[in-house]
């Protein structure tokens, strides 16, 4: 399926940046060049967070995994450009299924972590997904039960593949699958004249509170990992640490297509402690390490090998002002949600380079690299924020409905900008970093729904959701509940009952504010930069 129109294809091939090959394709090449290479490895503690013992590939053992796989899609009747969900965490498998999808020209849809059986579900049924493949656990949580539950729910579902040790009866366990078919099953020949065009995925953007499903190409992806991979200098054959889940532009375009492009080695991790990660890097020798950027200080103390670049992705928060000289070569990674992200080299310096407007090439030091995005910022009306808008090869084309059809989501003007609705910081540089949804940006209004939630519980008569700045994630959610008269509303019964409820993970709040009475604004509505001021001061008072 291509959603990019024929003229924006034909620009992007002119410029070359845009090819023929698709993501599967580049593994493909690899194989094909390093037979011999390993290619996947598992975290060495995987078997703590999830079923299965670690495993490690080589291209050419991948390879037939992939081919195999593909085929087996195929050979169940999975067709192409049919949706298949992916809820699954790093693991060797996982990377496998993807390429497998890609291989058998299905569309992946991978789904964060975070959600829960209700969200799953939903994302499906808007797809109108065929088929799903889940993980047998992650850390407590059953997601293979999960899976089964979603299908016996969704009727157009009718293929659920299970992944890891503990398969539920009613899912189709993969690996024993593939080893009894073994070498008969064989990917099929798609033939597609514009392969690399047609659509790979369906990720999940998050722009203030609600969901929205965006479709990317493989050119889109390839030109997504081209930023970073040409801003750190990858070196063929890298060893590449990824600890972000392979569920949106930073997992998949800042480490898995770099890895790719690269031709090297992928170390998945499960982020469980900064310890755990920097022991790994070392243990690994990485030349690329995808973080958080605001544990890229402590990140940068704790590693002993200083030929490792750090990769601080700032994908929640603005970065905030560097105090520090740094050992390792760090780049900065600034993600607007699923629609853009920007690679600057920051090296041996402690100051943070702003986001530039205009037309931005890669890598940033050179004056001959490929002009990767384009961004502009419009004016700002009435006291709200500036608000980003991009355009250039990595820059989806538009959401998704079942039959093919734009879903409602992010608009292009005129020029083709892509007007993302999220909100910037400016500075004399350009943009001090992509904000956080504020009380003017698309999405904020789900937060009354979320209160209708909260208000739900029994012992309040009164509850408001409400966002906190924090250095380390950006924001946080949190509750105000307003007492009924004659009661003692309990924060754990509070929290059990969101749990019973089944309410989004994304949804419960970090901590519960016990308030007399709402603050409200002039035209009745709840007052919640005063809530998040209030539990700014009160952290104050503490330290």
């Amino acid at each position: 399926m291509i959603t990019t129109p024929a003229e924006t294809i034909e620009r992007h091939r002119m410029s070359t940046i845009w090819g023929r090959v698709t993501l599967d394709g580049l593994f493909r090449k690899a194989a094909e060049a390093h037979p011999d290479r390993l290619a996947m490895v598992d975290a060495p503690d995987r078997s703590d967070w999830t079923g299965g013992a670690p495993r490690a590939l080589t291209y050419a053992q991948a390879e037939t995994e992939i081919d195999r796989l593909a085929g087996f899609f195929t050979a169940v009747g999975l067709a192409t450009d049919h949706v298949v969900g992916l809820h699954a965490p790093n693991t060797v498998d996982a990377v496998i299924s993807t390429l497998a999808a890609m291989r058998a020209g299905l569309i992946i849809s991978p789904l964060p972590l975070h959600w829960r059986q209700k969200d799953v579900l939903d994302a499906l049924n808007r797809l109108g997904a065929k088929g799903l493949i889940a993980q047998d656990r992650l850390e407590t949580r059953q997601t293979g039960f999960a899976a089964r539950d979603v299908a016996a729910e969704l009727f157009s579902l009718r293929f659920v593949f299970g992944l890891g040790k503990d398969i539920p009866d009613g899912l189709i366990d993969l690996g024993p699958m593939l080893a009894e078919m073994g070498d008969g099953l064989v990917a099929p020949d798609l033939n597609r004249a514009q392969a690399a065009e047609h659509t790979a995925t369906i990720t999940w953007s998050r722009n203030g509170l609600a969901a929205t499903p965006v479709t990317r190409s493989h050119n889109q992806w390839i030109a997504a990992g081209f930023m970073p991979y040409l801003e750190t200098g990858l070196a063929d054959g890298a060893q590449v640490i990824v600890p972000y889940a392979l569920s949106g532009l930073t997992g998949l375009g800042a480490g898995l297509v770099p890895w790719l492009l690269s031709g090297g080695t992928l170390h998945l991790h499960h982020p469980t402690a900064l310890a755990r990660l920097s022991a790994h890097a070392d243990a690994v020798k990485a030349d690329y390490v995808l973080l958080p950027g605001p544990l890229v200080e402590a990140m940068d103390r704790r590693l002993a090998r200083k030929e490792t670049t750090l990769v601080a992705c700032w994908s929640i928060s603005s970065p905030q002002a560097a105090t520090f000289v740094p050992r390792h070569t760090l780049v900065d990674l600034h993600v607007a949600d699923e629609y853009a992200m920007v690679a600057r080299l920051r090296g041996k310096s402690a100051r943070i380079l702003p986001v530039p407007t205009g037309k931005i090439s890669s890598p940033s030091q050179g004056d001959s690299g490929p002009d990767l995005l384009e961004i502009k910022v419009d004016d700002p009306e009435d006291g709200r924020p500036a608000r980003l808008l991009v355009r250039g090869p990595m820059v989806p084309d538009r959401g998704w409905k079942s039959g093919g059809g734009a879903d409602e989501g992010p608009a292009t003007d005129r020029a083709g900008f892509l007007r993302t609705g999220i909100s910037v910081r400016l500075t004399d540089g350009g943009l001090a970093g992509f904000g956080i949804p504020g009380e003017h940006a698309p999405g904020i209004g789900e937060l009354a729904a979320i209160d209708g939630i909260y208000a739900s519980y029994p012992e309040v008569c009164d509850a408001a959701a409400f966002l906190v700045e924090d250095p380390t994630l950006g924001a946080r959610l949190y509750a105000a509940l307003v007492a009924k008269p004659g009661s003692a509303p309990d924060g754990k019964a509070f929290f059990a009952y969101l749990d019973t409820e089944r309410v989004d993970l994304a949804k419960i709040p970090t901590r519960v504010l016990m308030l007399s009475a709402l603050p409200k604004l002039d035209d009745g509505r709840v007052d919640r930069a005063r809530l998040a001021m209030r539990v700014q001061r009160l952290a104050q008072q503490v330290a």
